[in-house]
């Protein structure tokens, strides 16, 4: 990629003025959005089929140890792995109850990758297995209990409306547009709402509102990643994943826990 100098001096500003316009008008720094987008370049050339090596390069990075360096942050699993679907990834899993349902915790070895909600166990087991179609998913694993109950206690802190819910290694795993809207969502204070209009205004893309609500809608981690603290410009709920009955009831809690 080109230096802060160089891209300066493209538009005849300096370094720092163009750095702070530059993220005042998209939300990143000129690096962070370079690397976002050869992230989604590699990413979607590893989907159609490329071989490692090609979508490094055809990506744009200098070279392949810069790209596995960053691989675990933006894939969530090694290249030739994520190429394959998650073929070989091992993720853990269990199933236990809260105050809202059923809910099911999974994890790679890198920590939590979904966290789902629902009145049905079976159903949630069902959706973990076409989420992570190719992986191989244990069940009922004595070893997993620990973060399984800090999971489902730290899910059951938050819908409390306890301030202090205790922190869980993530490993998001998604496009780097939506593992940017991800992290945007874990910026909203408990308590408080934002518009899916200034989500996407809040990470530099003021024009994918839509985007951004889909993204939201594709959070596989409820709770701890907060999309239910999303709603419309109008003041309506918008949706949720995991039904709007359970959205009202956080927000419910949460500004219970303000007021």
């Amino acid at each position: 990629m080109p230096s802060l100098a160089q891209l300066g001096d493209g538009v005849g500003v300096s370094p720092f003025h163009l750095h702070r316009i530059f993220k005042q008008a998209t939300g990143l720094t000129p690096k962070a959005y370079g690397d976002d987008l050869r992230a989604t370049r590699a990413q979607a050339a590893l989907a159609a089929g490329d071989t490692v090596t090609t979508a490094i390069y055809t990506a744009g990075y200098g070279s392949s140890s810069r790209f596995y360096a960053a691989a675990g942050e933006h894939l969530g699993m090694e290249p030739s792995r994520y190429r394959k679907g998650g073929k070989g990834a091992v993720i853990r899993f269990a199933v236990g109850r809260s105050t809202l349902g059923e809910i099911l915790v999974a994890a790679t070895e890198k920590g939590i990758c979904a966290i789902f909600l629902g009145d049905d166990a079976q159903e949630l087991i069902s959706a973990l297995h076409q989420r992570f179609a190719n992986a191989e998913l244990i069940g009922g694993d004595p070893a997993f209990d620990t973060l399984v109950g800090k999971a489902i206690a730290a899910v059951e802190a938050a819908t409390a409306g306890k301030s202090q819910v205790a922190s869980l290694p993530l490993d998001l795993q998604g496009t780097a547009f939506q593992i940017r809207v991800w992290h945007a969502l874990q910026e909203i204070p408990r308590g408080m709402t934002t518009t899916y209009a200034a989500l996407a205004d809040s990470i530099g893309e003021p024009k994918a509102t839509r985007a951004v609500a889909s993204a939201c809608g594709a959070n596989p981690v409820a709770v701890i990643v907060p999309c239910h603290r999303v709603v419309r410009t109008d003041g309506g709920l918008g949706g949720y994943r995991w039904g709007l009955a359970r959205k009202e009831a956080l927000l419910e809690r949460e500004r219970g826990e303000a007021d």
